[in-house]
């Protein structure tokens, strides 16, 4: 169950600006014990707005110079029909005593691995992981996606300086996961993206034999990989580009690993 202050209000845990926009407030309710009672969620509000904690809020948006903080919030119970419950008394207590907006359209009573928090997410275990949501991941990708396509006329070293910091920024933000096989899968994604704008940059198949030969393939198979007809995200991912430029090409080029940075947090 999520509430909000304006239906039109995007959920982000990251805010920018000294004077943001007013931001929202959220809850979600996902399947605690069926012995739940209304003064529940009144003595939880209760200790969350008490005045000690409200003050070391106010501290923290201080420092922070304004800019909004993380202010969802999921509550969890072990079935749906006590999550609908739940969800019902908190909109209530929110709307009447703290008096804001639920939007119940993003508000939800369902399964851990099916909602969001933070860019959070569980896995669908019995005793569950914390993961990454699909949505982190894809807003990343495209990030990349942007840089990337900045720098088709620019040396690949000024493209991967201004990766660099957004892909250390997004691992010291997610540093928490547990399942780290999509950051794996993650950095060779973003090495072949660079190996297509690699192949890009070389244009004719005369260059990309030069190039090829010097990057320590043979005459024969850099003659048949220059001009094999295929498309760059193709040859990006084929032997021959990886044999060429391998990880450690990148690595000393100042590409950071985000499964690396992960595991160093």
């Amino acid at each position: 169950m999520k509430t909000e202050s304006g239906a039109d209000t995007a959920t982000h845990p990251e805010g920018q600006g000294r004077n943001p926009e007013p931001w929202p407030v959220g809850v979600e309710t996902v399947p605690a014990s069926s012995s739940w009672t209304k003064a529940e969620p009144v003595l939880l509000m209760e200790a969350v707005v008490e005045k000690a904690n409200m003050a070391r809020a106010y501290r923290r948006v201080a420092a922070n110079q304004g800019a909004p903080g993380a202010d969802d919030l999921q509550v969890y119970v072990r079935s749906r029909r006590a999550g609908e419950r739940v969800m019902v008394s908190l909109s209530d207590f929110l709307e009447s005593s703290l008096r804001l907006t639920v939007n119940r359209d993003k508000s939800a009573a369902d399964r851990p691995w099916n909602r969001g928090y933070l860019g959070h997410t569980l896995t669908r275990h019995k005793r569950p992981k914390l993961t990454l949501a699909k949505a982190s991941l894809q807003r990343l990708m495209q990030r990349v996606r942007e840089i990337l396509k900045r720098g088709r006329g620019r040396h690949i070293r000024r493209v991967i300086e201004e990766l660099t910091p957004v892909l250390r920024g997004w691992a010291n933000y997610f540093s928490l996961v547990d399942v780290k096989r999509p950051l794996e899968a993650l950095d060779q994604w973003i090495r072949r993206r660079l190996r297509c704008v690699i192949w890009r940059q070389w244009k004719r198949p005369w260059t990309r034999r030069r190039k090829l030969l010097a990057l320590g393939l043979d005459d024969q198979r850099a003659w048949k990989s220059a001009g094999n007809g295929r498309g760059p995200w193709w040859n990006a991912g084929a032997s021959h580009m990886n044999q060429a430029l391998p990880r450690k090409w990148f690595d000393g080029l100042g590409l950071i690993s985000v499964l690396d940075t992960v595991k160093r947090a």
